[in-house]
C-alpha cells in the first residue's frame, strides 16, 4: 500500500490533547539528552545513546500502544519507553546501572527494555546485537499467528518492532521479513533512519533503504515518511496499526529522522559527522512548537510546559545517583528459572511395553505432549507431513496435529533458533529442531545473544522456555557437513540446560523434563543412535518407558557400577552419547567388567559432578571418552575439573580420547573410521592408563 493510500485513512486533524501529550513526550526526552551531557562525567560512566532528533517517531507509536501489545525497541528508544508511561526516573535507575533498575537490576545497558507491567505493552529481553530483535519479535507474531488458528479470542494484539535502517543490511533482518510475509504476521516493523551506522553514511553501506528493500517481500506493505512531523508520523501509525489489528499482516514504516546526538556517549558526533549543520535542521522540535503555535499555545505556555518537564528530569537523575547498587550476591540471582522438575518419576520400564528405537522414543514423547498441550509446536526444515523429518523423528505428527502446529520452515537456522525467544513469551512451547549439528552454526547467534541471556538480562520476567533439538555426530559416512561434534561451543553458552543422551528412555525421559523447564534446552541426539544400526550399539534401544517417566537434567547414571578395590587395578571410564557404547563393548571385550565403572553424564549442563567425583575417587582412575576432538574441548574442560577436586585420590593423570583434531571428518569412510574414536581405541586408552 503506498503513502497517499495510507494518509486516506485519516478522517480528521488531531486533537490539540493528543498533541500537548506528544510534546511533553518529546522535551522530556530532549531534556534528559541535554542533562545526560551536563552531567557527562558521571552519567557516562557506562555507555548509552538518546533518541534526539527520533523524538517524534518514537513518541507517536510509543502513544498508540495498549496493553495487549508487545514491543521490541531498540537502543535509541528512549522517547518510545517514555510515551509507553516509564518514568524518567526509571530509565535513569538502568544508565546508572542501579539496583532498582526496572529492567535487568543493573545488568544492562540504558534503554535496553525488558518489561512485564500489566498496565503498559509487553516488552521481551533483546540485545543490543544490531538487529537482533527482528527475529524474536517476528516470533511473537507467529504466536499470535498460530493462536488465532486454534480459534482463540486473543483481541487483536500487535508487535512492534523498531530498527535503526543500518540493521537491515543484517542478514537476520531478511529472515524476519521473509516469515512475517509468508505466514501474513501482525507485525509493524518501524524503520528509524538517520542516515547513519556509527562513522558510516548510508551511501557507502546500504545499496537501498528500508523501504526500497521492502518491496522485495511480497505481502510486506511499507510506507516512507517525515519521522519529525507528528502529524504525519502520528496518523500513518494510526492507520497502519489499524490495518493490522483487522488484516492480521505485516506492515513496514521507514520513518525519516536526523540524528542530534552521539551514536552513543563513548562515540561522539563532532569525530566523523559532516552534516550536523543539515541534520539541526530537521530537528523535530522547532517544528513541533509551530505546530502547537497554530494550535493557538503561545510561546509562554509552551516553555511553561518545558520548564515544568525539565525539572522533572533534573529532580529524577538527582534522586536516582542517591539509589542503591546491586549488592555482590545479585550477580547470582535469575541465570535459570526454577523447574518443576528435580526428581526422576514415573515408570522408566513398563511390564508389557515394547522395545523400541531411541528415535521413535523421541517421537512418541512428543507424540504424547502435543496430545495433552494445545501451547506445543514443532518445527524446522522438513518436519512437516510430506517427510516428517530427515530421521523420520517426526513422522506422522503433522498429520496428527496439523499443519498449524507441525510445520516446515524456510532454510533460516537464525529464525528457527531465535524466534523460540516470541513464542515463548507469548506462553507457547516451541520444540525445533536444526536439520544437523553442522547446521546450527548461522543459529548460534541468536542462540547466544537472545535465548541463554534473556532470563539473566530480565532479572527473571523472561525465561525462554524451548527444546532445541539437535541431530549430531558421525555415522555412515555422512562427510564433513553432516557429522560434527559441537558440544563444546554450545556447553560455553550460558543460560543453557544441555542434553546429551545414549538411549532411548533417557532421551524420552529428558524430553518431557525438558518440556516442562521453563528454560531453553538443547538436547543432542546421536544419529548414529537412532536405530541402533551401528554395531554394538542394541544399548541404545529401550523398552518405551510409560508416558509419566521424567528424567531430571543433572543426574548422571553409573551405568556400570563396581564397588571400590584396595588390591585390583580400577578405572572410573566418564561419557556420553556414544562415548557410552564404545565405553561399554571395551570393558566387555578386555574382560574387566568389575574393574571399570561406566559414568553417563546424559546431561552436560547441568553436569552430576557428585556422581563423577564419587566415582572417579572411588576407582582411582579415570578416563573421559568423547566423539569430539579432544583439543580445547567440553571434555578437556572436564578432565582439568577432575584432576583439580580428585587429585588426593588420584593414582595417574586423568586421560582423555577423542576424534582425531582435524578440521573436518572425511567423506570416505576409512578416512572416517581413522578419525573417530571406536571400541579397539578405547580398548588401547584402557590398558595405557590401568598400566600408568
Amino acid at each position: 500500500m503506498i503513502k497517499e493510500q495510507v494518509q486516506d485513512l485519516n478522517a480528521a486533524e488531531l486533537d490539540t490533547e493528543i498533541l500537548l501529550k506528544g510534546f511533553r513526550n518529546l522535551v522530556t526526552a530532549k531534556a534528559m539528552t541535554f542533562l545526560y551531557e551536563e552531567n557527562f562525567k558521571v552519567v557516562s560512566k557506562y555507555v548509552h545513546a538518546t533518541s534526539r532528533g527520533h523524538e517524534v517517531i518514537q513518541t507517536a507509536v510509543g502513544m498508540q500502544l495498549t496493553p495487549k501489545d508487545y514491543a521490541f525497541p531498540y537502543y535509541r528508544d528512549d522517547s518510545m519507553l517514555l510515551a509507553i508511561g516509564m518514568k524518567p526516573y526509571e530509565l535513569m535507575l538502568q544508565v546508572l546501572a542501579k539496583k532498582d533498575d526496572p529492567f535487568s537490576g543493573g545488568r544492562t545497558y540504558y534503554s535496553h527494555p525488558s518489561l512485564r507491567d500489566e498496565d503498559k505493552p509487553k516488552i521481551p529481553h533483546q540485545s543490543s546485537a544490531t538487529g537482533m530483535q527482528a527475529i524474536p519479535a517476528t516470533g511473537v507474531a507467529m504466536g499470535f499467528w498460530y493462536k488465532e488458528s486454534l480459534g482463540q479470542d486473543i483481541d487483536a494484539p500487535i508487535v512492534v518492532c523498531s530498527l535503526g535502517d543500518a540493521s537491515v543490511t543484517e542478514g537476520e533482518i531478511a529472515e524476519a521479513f521473509q516469515m512475517a510475509a509468508l505466514k501474513q504476521l501482525p507485525i509493524l516493523y518501524l524503520v528509524q533512519d538517520n542516515g547513519w551506522d556509527i562513522s558510516a553514511n548510508a551511501e557507502e553501506t546500504r545499496a537501498q533503504d528500508a523501504y526500497e528493500y521492502a518491496q522485495g517481500f511480497h505481502g510486506l506493505d511499507a510506507v516512507s515518511i517525515d519521522g519529525t512531523d507528528f502529524v504525519e508520523s502520528y496518523t500513518t501509525i494510526q492507520n497502519v496499526i489499524k490495518i493490522i489489528r483487522k488484516e492480521r499482516r505485516p506492515y513496514l514504516v521507514h520513518a525519516k529522522v536526523p540524528l542530534l546526538n552521539h551514536h552513543t556517549s563513548g562515540v561522539r558526533m563532532e569525530w566523523y559527522r559532516d552534516d550536523l549543520e543539515e541534520a539541526r535542521s530537521r530537528d523535530p522540535y522547532p517544528k513541533f512548537k509551530e505546530l502547537l503555535k497554530s494550535r493557538g499555545l503561545s510561546e509562554d505556555e509552551l516553555q511553561a510546559i518545558e520548564n515544568e518537564c525539565i525539572d522533572v528530569v533534573r529532580a529524577d537523575l538527582d534522586k536516582a545517583l542517591q539509589a542503591e547498587d546491586p549488592k555482590p550476591e545479585d550477580l547470582f540471582t535469575h541465570d535459570f528459572a526454577p523447574t518443576p522438575i528435580t526428581e526422576e518419576s514415573g515408570d522408566r520400564s513398563p511390564e508389557g511395553a515394547d522395545k523400541v528405537v531411541m528415535v521413535d522414543c523421541a517421537l512418541f514423547a512428543i507424540e504424547e505432549i502435543m496430545a495433552k498441550h494445545n501451547e506445543c509446536l514443532l518445527y524446522g526444515q522438513d518436519v512437516g507431513g510430506r517427510l516428517g523429518g530427515v530421521f523420520r523423528e517426526a513422522a506422522t505428527l503433522a498429520q496428527k496435529f496439523g499443519d498449524n502446529r507441525v510445520f516446515n520452515t524456510p532454510i533460516q537456522e537464525a529464525f528457527i533458533v531465535g524466534s523460540t525467544v516470541g513464542m515463548s513469551a507469548v506462553g507457547l512451547k516451541p520444540i525445533v529442531e536444526v536439520q544437523f549439528a553442522d547446521y546450527i552454526w548461522p543459529g548460534l547467534n541468536q542462540l547466544f545473544t537472545e535465548v541463554s541471556r534473556s532470563c539473566y538480562l530480565s532479572n527473571g520476567k523472561w525465561p525462554v522456555s524451548m527444546i532445541l533439538r539437535v541431530p549430531i555426530g558421525a555415522y555412515g559416512s555422512g562427510g564433513p557437513y553432516h557429522s560434527s561434534s559441537v558440544e563444546s561451543v554450545v556447553t560455553n553458552i550460558r543460560g543453557l540446560k544441555i542434553a546429551y543422551p545414549s538411549n532411548g528412555a533417557d532421551l524420552k525421559g529428558l524430553i518431557k523434563a525438558a518440556y516442562h523447564d521453563p528454560n531453553p534446552v538443547v538436547i543432542f541426539e546421536h544419529k548414529g543412535l537412532y536405530w541402533s544400526k551401528v554395531p554394538g550399539t542394541k544399548g541404545a534401544t529401550s523398552v518405551e518407558p510409560a508416558e509419566d517417566y521424567v528424567l531430571p537434567f543433572g543426574k548422571a547414571w553409573v551405568l556400570q557400577e563396581i564397588w571400590k578395590q584396595e588390591e585390583e587395578e580400577t578405572l572410573s571410564i566418564i561419557t556420553y552419547g556414544m562415548g557410552v557404547h564404545w565405553a561399554m563393548n571395551a570393558s566387555e571385550e578386555l574382560g574387566m567388567k568389575d574393574n571399570i565403572e561406566v559414568v553417563d553424564l546424559r546431561t552436560l549442563h547441568p553436569l552430576d559432578y557428585d556422581t563423577v567425583f564419587k566415582s572417579v575417587k572411588k576407582c582411582g582412575k579415570c578416563l573421559v571418552v568423547t566423539e569430539e576432538p579432544s583439543e580445547n574441548s567440553f571434555s578437556r574442560a572436564l578432565q582439568g575439573r577432575i584432576q583439580e577436586e580428585c587429585f588426593q585420590e588420584l593414582d595417574a593423570p586423568v586421560m582423555v580420547i577423542g576424534s582425531e583434531n582435524m578440521p573436518a571428518i572425511p567423506l570416505n569412510s576409512t578416512l572416517e573410521q581413522t578419525m573417530i574414536p571406536s571400541v579397539e581405541k578405547v580398548k588401547k586408552k584402557i590398558q595405557e592408563i590401568l598400566n600408568y
